[in-house]
């Protein structure tokens, strides 16, 4: 496939479109979820990817996205710019957005940790607004054979603008991201990172902690005998790691903070196996909670 490729089958019907030009860099299960959701919704936008070539031959096979692209010159003239590339790789495309993007534009990305990035859009030239985002949704297995256009229904999307001069980007940003289904939230950004070392974090090392050491405690015959309860608890074990090293990387002192509190939990709990007293104390309160979560 000769890129950029430009798709010929178009809608007529759709919402007014939120921003004309929706420029995606990064086609996994929330770029590609994005774009199908995009085009679903703005049949009138155009929207532009950046990806490597097979991803791009698999996104316009699905009718995804409007024009693919390997190279960030095809955002030239985009008024959206997602960056949806695990949080490192953003880091790097933000330095590159001044060489292609020649137009005013709002910049946004959907990594898992805030801080960084923002602390980094402070250097791009001002005709580029930044507002941190990070839409709640995902599976456990990630991708563009996984992306649908229904991921973020009912799921919160969080964005951590910092100063003034974001308030048009976060109002247009909100109205994008409530048309796709998700529930916009304005969240600050250092309170950002520690909610989610919390709520998503830690519970994605310890479901990969505990598979390994059930794994590596049983081996495959006594996998064979496992219920449910370790099946579901362990669902997020499938993750890929490649996004993840990012993350712990950029969350280092919230993520610390989270693992000591539950490696001290652990602890009472050990020293408590007989009499069981600390185990009741655990198990009323996990239930209290646990009833809490959204069903």
């Amino acid at each position: 496939m000769e890129l950029p490729v430009i798709q010929g089958e178009r809608r007529a019907e759709g919402q007014v479109p939120v921003f004309e030009k929706i420029g995606i860099v990064g086609l996994g299960l929330i770029g590609g979820s994005i774009a199908l959701a995009a085009r679903r919704t703005w049949p009138a936008s155009l929207v532009v990817a950046v990806d490597n070539k097979d991803v791009l031959e698999t996104a316009m096979r699905l009718h995804a996205i409007d024009v693919a692209a390997d190279d960030l010159i095809v955002l030239a003239e985009a008024d959206l710019v997602v960056l949806a590339a695990p949080v490192c790789q953003n880091l790097a495309l933000l330095e590159q957005l001044d060489e292609h993007v020649r137009r005013p534009a709002v910049v946004t990305d959907t990594g898992s940790t805030k801080r960084a990035i923002v602390e980094a859009a402070r250097r791009l030239p001002p005709r580029f607004t930044f507002v941190g985002g990070h839409p709640l949704a995902g599976a456990a297995t990630g991708g563009l054979e996984h992306a649908r256009p229904d991921l973020f229904n009912g799921r919160p999307w969080l964005f951590t603008p910092v100063g003034d001069a974001a308030g048009d980007a976060v109002e247009k940003l909100s109205a994008f991201a409530r048309a796709i289904g998700a529930q916009p939230r304005i969240m600050d950004v250092g309170a950002h990172d520690h909610l989610l070392a919390f709520l998503s974090h830690l519970p994605q090392l310890t479901a990969s902690a505990l598979m390994q050491v059930v794994g590596d405690a049983v081996r495959e015959e006594g996998l064979a005998l496992a219920g449910r309860g370790l099946v579901d608890t362990t669902r997020l074990a499938s993750s890929p790691v490649n996004i993840w090293k990012d993350i712990t990387a950029t969350n280092v002192d919230e993520i610390a903070a989270a693992l000591d509190t539950l490696i001290a939990l652990l602890q009472d709990l050990r020293g408590d196996l007989t009499e069981g007293d600390r185990l009741t104390d655990v198990f009323f309160v996990a239930n209290r909670w646990r009833e809490a979560l959204p069903k």
